[in-house]
């Protein structure tokens, strides 16, 4: 009874969801939102003209009626954003044509019978935030990344922690593992290889202590001592993993995938899969944005084929023209290997036939691959993926992370070493075992009197315009 008239009183509340423009960034939002959507709550998503024209829409599942996107232009209706102009210039942009637009927004949603009382927003879109307390709604940023990331940049935004950093001691920060340079997140690595994209990650920090509630994608024991520590600087609610329901605790109805992608997707690999015998194929994929140069390509190739271990590599377009047709035909010989554009991958993940997942460390892919018990090799390439690799090894201890040489390239002999390592020693039992715990400690959060179960219902309740 009590569920039934908290849902009651939850159907006048309308959160606005405002995403950084990426499929990185708006799909934890959506799977947010049927969350949020399954208790009662209105959820309308903001996407931009180019991504609403770019995104491929999962048919396979159903998206509630409580559920609507308006699109609106981020100044790059026909570029793609940050595609054309540089990323300082991409978002300084956003930020004056997207406040204006999201102003008219919530000014027509005033008009109507579904007025907007929260907005929701990516935090490294900190203009949302003052837009919201301009109309006295209720602001929450959204952190998409682990929170140890976003504890080390807060560090570095109020000079805790100085850049560059010139000492070789380890660093300590309280919950982490002691971090060496290579472990640091590469903004903070490389400062001045990355300076628009270090202001970006700083700026979130600008106006965050004005916010209501500062949401996090990820869930309580998957980093209690660093969630602990970054309470005691502002208030943090954990309210992960956002994979979609079915796949975790079935409570969300036709919530089966992530279901915006920026490719095409491809489900023939479900019929090779299922010629394969559990557990005997690895997995590889580094996302939607990483693009590697031609020998790390290689090397990476080369070392799935040193392995004899039947592998699915997702390889978009432009990648795969780095690699030899003579290559790929050797690699596939004999139905050993299957290279593909784009596939759903929260699918194969939970397929019997993956063995393990080569990864470049993404906190998506990450927490998708915790969430259903699959253990990880770690490629990490920039910004936040060298600390998250960290904690995949030496704290979650769920996979084992490539060595670079000298000149940063992952030679094929460490990739091939680290997959006999997890598909068969008994260290990969360890790592198997270890990444199931997780998965059981994901279900839970997000479970009837879960951690982020009751996160998300101390959410909903505060959804109240001042």
């Amino acid at each position: 009874m009590d569920e039934i008239k908290d849902r009651v009183g939850s159907e006048s509340k309308h959160v606005l969801m405002v995403p950084y423009q990426s499929q990185g960034h708006i799909n934890p939002l959506l799977n947010f939102s049927k969350r949020l959507s399954s208790k009662g709550v209105r959820v309308t998503i903001v996407i931009s003209i180019f991504m609403s024209k770019s995104m491929h829409r999962l048919t396979s599942t159903t998206l509630p009626d409580s559920i609507h996107f308006e699109t609106i232009s981020d100044g790059y209706d026909q570029g793609g954003f940050a595609k054309v102009d540089s990323i300082a210039t991409s978002l300084s942009r956003f930020e004056a044509i997207g406040s204006k637009n999201l102003r008219e927004l919530i000014q027509k949603y005033d008009s109507s019978d579904h007025p907007i009382n929260c907005i929701v927003y990516d935090n490294v879109l900190p203009w949302a935030l003052d837009v919201a307390k301009e109309f006295g709604i209720v602001g929450a940023s959204f952190l998409t990344q682990m929170c140890g990331v976003k504890y080390i940049y807060y560090n570095v935004y109020h000079g805790l922690l100085k850049l560059p950093i010139s000492s070789t001691t380890p660093l300590s920060f309280p919950g982490f593992p002691l971090l060496e340079l290579k472990d640091m997140p590469s903004f903070v690595n490389e400062p001045s290889s990355y300076p628009a994209y270090l202001e970006l990650v700083m700026n979130q920090y600008i106006n965050i202590h004005k916010a209501d509630f500062i949401l996090v994608n990820s869930f309580y024991k998957l980093e209690d001592q660093v969630v602990d520590s970054m309470s005691e600087l502002f208030p943090v609610l954990t309210i992960g993993p956002t994979v979609p329901s079915f796949h975790l605790d079935k409570r969300v109805p036709n919530d089966t995938g992530n279901d915006l992608n920026v490719h095409q997707l491809d489900s023939s690999a479900n019929a090779w899969l299922k010629t394969k015998p559990t557990g005997s194929v690895v997995y590889v994929s580094f996302g939607s944005i990483v693009s590697m140069n031609k020998e790390q390509m290689e090397e990476i190739a080369l070392g799935l084929k040193g392995s004899g271990f039947n592998f699915l590599w997702v390889i978009t377009g432009l990648e795969k023209k780095k690699l030899s047709q003579e290559l790929f035909d050797e690699m596939c010989e004999g139905g050993k290997g299957l290279v593909m554009n784009w596939i759903h991958q929260l699918e194969v993940l939970s397929n019997q036939a993956i063995g393990c997942f080569i990864t470049h460390c993404g906190w998506n892919s990450t927490i998708e691959a915790m969430s259903l018990g699959v253990p990880l090799v770690a490629m990490p390439q920039w910004t936040d993926q060298p600390t998250v690799a960290k904690f995949i090894e030496d704290v979650w201890k769920v996979g084992l992370r490539v060595k670079a040489n000298e000149n940063g390239i992952m030679k094929r002999e460490e990739i091939e070493f680290c997959l006999r390592q997890v598909m068969e020693k008994d260290i990969g039992k360890e790592l198997r075992i270890n990444a199931m715990k997780w998965r059981e400690l994901a279900i839970e959060a997000v479970s009837e009197g879960g951690t982020s179960d009751n996160n998300i219902n101390e959410f909903v309740k505060n959804i109240i315009r001042l």
